[in-house]
């Protein structure tokens, strides 16, 4: 009888100790702002203007087609 007291009693413990649990929200830095308009970047390629969209975008496409096995690949002869 003494041990079923004791496992309820620690079984009750485990459960309410999950109530504690604090929350685990992420801060993140909120996005609403548009990428190309950034102002201070250490990470921006060399001649880049802030708010410059157009710049912008081919800075997209060149990094992705950089990242393309296709277009790296040498032709089969």
């Amino acid at each position: 009888m003494k041990l079923a007291i004791a496992m309820g009693m620690l079984t009750a413990a485990a459960l309410l100790a999950a109530c504690g649990e604090k929350p685990q929200a992420a801060a993140t830095k909120k996005a609403d702002g548009k990428p190309w308009e950034a102002s201070q970047n250490a990470y921006v390629v060399q001649g880049w203007k802030p708010g410059d969209q157009a710049s912008w975008e081919q800075q997209l496409k060149a990094r992705s087609q950089n990242q393309n096995e296709y277009s790296r690949a040498p032709a089969k002869p």
